[in-house]
């Protein structure tokens, strides 16, 4: 009888699997058909495990995953193509890890933040799911993180997330950071999308052109 119970259970574990598999795809592609006919970015917030709450914006990107990879993961040229940072800059280049420093304006302009993060090389998850975490190292705030989750759609459409957290030194609530946390996620899967359209447009265009 313990085999058959086995079996059972094996098959119940395979089947709810599955369900949830064929679940995150419908959500994926109804997020997609969402974002696509909006045309912009959708911001949100998350809770967090400090007072305040994430920040975030997600967009629908024509491009596919590896082109928008290769435009967030362009650090050291944040600053040129994102308007949310003030300056980037490389400070260390590890296989599993890039070092960046960032300054980052918040309170319209008021204050700027400043931080050495770390941004850890992307793990894939099974839904295909690429997330790249970035943690503060030091900085002029108690805590700094941005995470990007890059979505695969299709072969050539990604779903592009940004999720920033900044604890100010400052007592400030949460009303008035997440917010500008948001604004800037916006910016920042906005200015993404730009970069990583006009890579994939270059490698059709070279792979057209190759004999």
């Amino acid at each position: 009888m313990q085999p058959v119970v086995r079996i059972l259970s094996a098959s119940t574990s395979a089947l709810a699997l599955l369900l949830l598999s064929l679940s995150a795809v419908a959500d994926t592609h109804a997020d997609a058909s969402r974002l696509r006919d909006a045309g912009k970015a959708e911001r949100f917030q998350l809770p967090s495990n400090t007072p305040i709450p994430i920040g975030g914006a997600q967009i629908f990107v024509n491009a596919p995953l590896s082109s928008v990879r290769r435009a967030v993961q362009d650090y050291a040229h944040y600053a040129e193509f994102m308007p949310g940072f003030k300056r980037s800059r490389v400070v260390q280049k590890h296989k599993d890890f890039t070092d960046v420093y960032l300054q980052v304006p918040i309170l319209h302009g008021a204050a700027t933040v400043w931080a050495v993060t770390r941004f850890a090389a992307p793990k894939k998850e099974a839904n295909g799911t690429e997330v790249i975490e970035g943690t503060m190292q030091q900085g002029n705030v108690h805590d700094f993180r941005a995470t990007w989750r890059l979505i695969p759609v299709d072969a050539t459409h990604t779903i592009l997330r940004a999720e920033m957290l900044i604890v100010p030194k400052l007592p400030l609530p949460g009303s008035v950071v997440t917010p500008e946390l948001s604004y800037a996620s916006d910016k920042a899967v906005t200015a993404s999308r730009t970069r990583a359209e006009s890579l994939a447009a270059r490698n059709a265009s070279s792979s057209a052109t190759s004999p």
